[in-house]
């Protein structure tokens, strides 16, 4: 009635709808209710804070980034309310497949992690993986190194091939990102490219420890598969990407300005990688 009023008469619509004169002027003067007025702000703030994590973040995430309420965090359950009644879904993981080949006759290291991912400070414990990214030139191969205290990215690598090469490059972009630290442990899994006598060397040069999964076990280098499941989900998948360039573009933007600095890390106590590793050196200073 209130969006037609210009195009028909009162009598009329009152009369089509079934409603008193007075009963439709009483609802159009009608406030919200202040309990109203509030969910249409939490839902307005919740909206905002998932398009601006560009739909990656669930109620978790975002109940950290809200601002407090009486110094409180937002129940759990309200930001999941919030999202579920504007139909908002973070985007979900999904599974993706081994890319090395461990069946080869190279030497390989001990596994000296043995599923401990914890560590005290930066630079004690480091995780190496590849993984495979599509686009309609081809393939394009991603080879990380993660720090296992903050798991921030501190070496990475793409290359148009899964070689030895690539794999070193990501290695060398950690030793130097990282100040060239000694006695690192370095795990990997047994693929042929961390097995090379470049990839050792390398290890020697540095003096740094090697270390690798048990044969066939993906739960050995469970933090390097998390971040690749986080890489397609939240940046890859569900987009086309014409050209490597493009890609390597978008993993670039997603490490650099995403992951490390801001993305939230439960591991982390809800911290970024950067900003966990700002707050250790910080209690190490106060």
């Amino acid at each position: 009635m209130k969006n037609h009023r210009a195009e028909y008469s009162m009598a009329v619509m009152c009369q089509c709808f079934q409603v008193s004169r007075s009963g439709y002027y009483a609802w159009l003067n009608r406030k919200p209710s202040v309990r109203h007025q509030k969910r249409q702000a939490l839902d307005q703030q919740v909206k905002a804070l998932f398009l601006k994590h560009k739909q990656r973040y669930g109620a978790e995430r975002l109940q950290r980034q809200m601002p407090k309420e009486n110094g409180r965090f937002y129940d759990l359950k309200t930001i999941a309310a919030s999202l579920k009644r504007q139909g908002l879904v973070a985007k979900a993981v999904r599974k993706f497949k081994a890319t090395t080949n461990s069946k080869h006759n190279l030497p390989v290291f001990d596994n000296l992690l043995q599923q401990d991912f914890s560590a005290s400070a930066p630079n004690q414990k480091w995780a190496g993986d590849i993984t495979y990214l599509w686009t309609d030139e081809g393939w394009l191969y991603l080879a990380v190194m993660i720090d296992l205290f903050s798991r921030q990215v501190v070496g990475w690598a793409m290359a148009e091939r899964m070689t030895t090469d690539l794999v070193c490059d990501a290695l060398k972009m950690a030793i130097f990102r990282r100040k060239r630290p000694k006695g690192v442990m370095v795990h990997s899994d047994r693929g042929s490219q961390y097995c090379s006598l470049a990839y050792r060397q390398l290890l020697e040069q540095y003096q740094l420890l090697g270390s690798m999964s048990s044969k066939g076990n993906c739960y050995d280098n469970a933090c390097s598969e998390s971040f690749f499941h986080s890489l397609k989900v939240e940046a890859i998948h569900g987009e086309r990407f014409e050209s490597r360039e493009t890609m390597r573009q978008t993993v670039f933007e997603y490490i650099e300005t995403d992951y490390n600095p801001v993305r939230l890390h439960s591991t982390n106590g809800f911290l970024s990688p950067m900003q966990f590793e700002t707050q250790f050196y910080q209690s190490l200073a106060s």
